[in-house]
């Protein structure tokens, strides 16, 4: 179960002190999820997600997601609404540790998706880069290209013991990205985990997209490529 942090009932009552939610109604941890602490909280004001964010996400980073999240919601595009603090903030704090409180999204990801489901991920995605436009903020994409060498430097050991020769294929690979990766393309706020988890439907009519925790600025194309890699690839590693 992804939930790191238990919340007790004083710690959460102490936390909705600070917000204009009303008293708690039903509370409880959502299993889904591997970088942080989540739960399930129903109040008299409605459903939301409460996130205590756990060591693997850069504190640092948490105002431009969660304000890129108000930002999207404030222009009409289906995400979760990161709820403001009676004192206007979105990050509040929990045994030390950063979270926050966003709207409940209804809805269901699809474990195995359609034609119909792809084309519908294709427009929530295009939606999403044209609503991001003008937002004011910027982050670098730690996990792009220029980061793919070293990151690989300390795996290779790990590569070859998968398979032999392994490791060679994947220096020469990402030699072969360095040298090939296109310049100048446009660029923007892309998800950069569009995965069928992170999309939520209705029926087969897109609903809603969350967990922005990898959001960051870089070419508009690089977001289509995590998802036809993510969308169409079957099982048995053939393009569909």
């Amino acid at each position: 179960m992804a939930v790191y942090t238990d919340i007790s009932d004083e710690e959460l009552e102490a936390l909705l002190t600070r917000y204009d939610l009303g008293a708690p109604l039903a509370f409880k941890g959502i299993a889904e999820g591997v970088e942080n602490s989540n739960f399930l909280l129903e109040t008299e004001r409605g459903r939301f997600i409460l996130t205590v964010y756990e060591k693997r996400v850069n504190a640092a980073d948490l105002p431009f997601f969660l304000g890129l999240m108000r930002w999207l919601a404030d222009h009409d595009y289906p995400c979760a609404t990161p709820m403001a603090g009676l004192d206007g903030e979105l990050i509040q704090s929990v045994r030390g540790k950063p979270a926050a409180i966003v709207g409940f999204m209804p809805g269901l990801s699809v474990r195995r998706p359609n034609a119909r489901h792809c084309r519908e991920a294709g427009e929530g995605l295009a939606r999403l880069h044209l609503a991001a436009q003008g937002f004011p903020m910027s982050r670098a994409n730690d996990l792009g290209q220029s980061a793919w060498a070293p990151m690989f430097q300390g795996l290779k050991d790990a590569a070859e013991g998968l398979k032999p020769g392994l490791a060679a294929t994947i220096s020469a690979d990402l030699a072969d990205l360095a040298a090939r990766w296109p310049k100048g393309l446009p660029t923007g706020v892309i998800h950069a985990d569009y995965f069928p988890d992170n999309v939520f439907f209705q029926g087969e009519r897109f609903a809603a997209t969350i967990d922005f925790y990898f959001a960051c600025v870089d070419a508009l194309a690089y977001d289509i490529a995590v998802a036809l890699n993510a969308w169409c690839f079957e099982a048995d590693g053939s393009f569909n």
